[in-house]
């Protein structure tokens, strides 16, 4: 099945010490991480789930870069330069690039309306890295992206008109507004809220899942993360949280609590 414009097709971890993250993460969700082998992407790790699928990728910024960001997601676009022309009609900017990467493809980082960054990728191989995807049998892949804004409703508007991204419906959540989830075709890819009345930081998050949630979120306080949310029961059995990593970076977790099993 090919993908549409906007599926998420990488994962990318910006932070001071690479190979201290791949230690973490590893550990969290069992992922294994090598050195890219292309010479020209200058020490990029790639971390793999176990079934061997690329998820994303690790890197330190060289001297004089920019701070370390944290996670970022790439999400597809089959025409850069006309996702750019787009974007811009709806409120965005680009911030850097377009830039080719050697043996990947061109991306761009933009901001939407509402200042959150986001990063489109054009690949070169017909067939993308499919570092997400959902189902029981998904595990180390990211299963769920979600989006905190200021404008819950500019946001859907944006993502709208660039992905032809839907309102499929909801969770209330009370005084923290509605939890809306995605709809793009047949998929449900995650879900926009609002940054403003839940007081979480505006930014686009993922879940990855994993085989034993308690297990992963005690490696990760073990190895000097934090938990700062959950774990928190979902529709169909498993649970969510929201951890720190080791240099403070925000990431989801999903999966089943076997331990606590009747």
């Amino acid at each position: 099945m090919s993908l549409a414009d906007g599926h998420p097709i990488w994962f990318e971890l910006s932070t001071p010490d690479h190979h201290a993250a791949a230690a973490f993460y590893e550990a969290v969700f069992a992922w294994s991480t090598r050195a890219s082998p292309v010479a020209e992407h200058g020490g990029y790790l790639i971390a793999s789930a176990p079934d061997g699928d690329a998820i994303a990728g690790l890197m330190t910024p060289p001297p004089g870069a920019p701070a370390a960001g944290g996670w970022s997601v790439y999400f597809l676009a089959t025409d850069l330069s006309a996702s750019l022309v787009r974007a811009a009609d709806l409120g965005g900017r680009v911030v850097f690039g377009p830039m080719q990467i050697p043996h990947v493809g061109r991306f761009a980082v933009l901001l939407d309306p509402q200042g959150i960054p986001l990063s489109l990728m054009q690949p070169d191989a017909p067939d993308p890295a499919r570092p997400f995807r959902q189902g029981p049998d998904a595990r180390g892949h990211a299963v769920w992206i979600e989006l905190a804004t200021p404008d819950p409703d500019g946001a859907f508007a944006f993502y709208g008109g660039l992905f032809g991204w839907t309102r499929e419906g909801g969770m209330p959540m009370g005084e923290m507004g509605d939890y809306a989830f995605i709809g793009a075709g047949d998929q449900r890819p995650g879900a926009i809220m609002s940054s403003t009345l839940t007081r979480a930081p505006a930014h686009w998050n993922s879940y990855v899942l994993v085989a034993d949630i308690d297990a992963a979120i005690a490696a990760a306080t073990a190895r000097g993360g934090k938990l700062i949310q959950g774990p928190d029961p979902i529709p169909g059995g498993d649970h969510s949280a929201n951890i720190v990593d080791c240099h403070g970076h925000q990431v989801g977790l999903v999966g089943p609590r076997p331990g606590t099993a009747a």
